[in-house]
């Protein structure tokens, strides 16, 4: 009981924590994007200008991401019996599709760039990139703990470590260029930068598509569940029309048929099951039990049996 009330207090905590992440990201990143568009106009600089743009997909991100948080807490309805868990995957998807389109934006202005090298405006466009470095980097900082827990969280953090990578990028080529005059600096760092975000993007993408698809999470083997969950009764046969699948992108959810002769002692098995799976991350599970002469109904049932 001890590491139930543990859990939840740690539960809530996490809860607390990245509810404070997300609003003070938001803020601060809103602050900045003000800050970045009054010097862009100010000193005319399309790069500052369109930075500022690229920094409000960002603030909208981080905005949808808090939107599917809040969402999650919500209590089921006859509606949705899950609640809106399920928000969390896809604020994770559309993050990901955001992150792929700013990819194409850098990419497009980079080759864009390297085909028209253009000057940059000195030292007053290094500073602005510079806030930008503390601002992205901190935000991102605020991520950094959960986000290989929740791929929502994820997102977020790839969002801001992404724009952290742009504005250093911006810094270290206006350094260059204002010592060497190299414009074609400036377009190269962007290629690059762009590679390392697509990589993670991608990967963001697949994961959160394969949530949105009922798919098994990363990072459970569904046949090696199976066998720890056979092994840990002596009483259970076999397991059949096992399903694990996402509610939420930190909540499992399992479904299974369990074989055993042993009838009149399902409650402790189920007991004995439920712990098991709460050491795999899985709180929700439906177990159905079933004696070995038992025929199943369910089309799925020869899924996963043993011939």
């Amino acid at each position: 009981m001890g590491h139930h009330d543990h859990h939840n207090h740690h539960h809530i905590h996490s809860i607390d924590h990245l509810n404070r992440a997300f609003l003070i990201g938001i803020l601060l990143n809103l602050i900045f994007v003000i800050v970045e568009l009054t010097a862009g106009l100010f000193l005319d600089s399309i790069a500052l200008i369109s930075d500022a743009g690229h920094n409000l997909s960002d603030v909208i991100s981080l905005v949808v991401s808090l939107f599917a948080f809040r969402l999650a807490r919500l209590k089921p309805t006859p509606h949705y019996t899950y609640g809106y868990k399920k928000s969390t995957v896809l604020a994770s998807l559309f993050n990901a599709c955001i992150l792929l389109v700013a990819v194409g934006a850098i990419l497009m202005e980079s080759f864009d760039k390297l085909r028209n090298p253009q000057p940059i405006a000195g030292n007053s466009i290094a500073w602005v990139a510079g806030v930008g470095i503390l601002v992205n980097a901190f935000t991102a900082w605020l991520f950094l703990k959960d986000r290989k827990h929740d791929l929502n969280v994820k997102g977020a953090f790839l969002h801001m470590a992404a724009d952290t990578l742009v504005s250093v990028g911006v810094v270290i080529s206006g350094i260059i260029i204002s010592h060497t005059g190299w414009y074609i600096i400036d377009p190269l760092i962007g290629i690059i930068i762009s590679v390392v975000i697509l990589i993670s993007s991608i990967r963001l993408l697949h994961d959160s598509l394969r949530l949105s698809l009922d798919g098994v999470p990363a990072g459970i083997d569904i046949e090696q569940l199976r066998l720890r969950l056979q092994k840990s009764d002596p009483r259970i046969q076999e397991i059949h029309h096992l399903h694990v699948w996402a509610i939420s992108t930190t909540e499992n959810s399992l479904t299974a048929h369990i074989v055993t002769e042993d009838i009149q002692h399902t409650a402790e098995i189920k007991h004995t099951l439920h712990e098991r799976l709460k050491q795999e991350g899985i709180l929700h599970a439906t177990l159905e039990f079933e004696r070995p002469e038992e025929t199943c109904d369910a089309p799925e049932c020869d899924c996963g049996r043993e011939h």
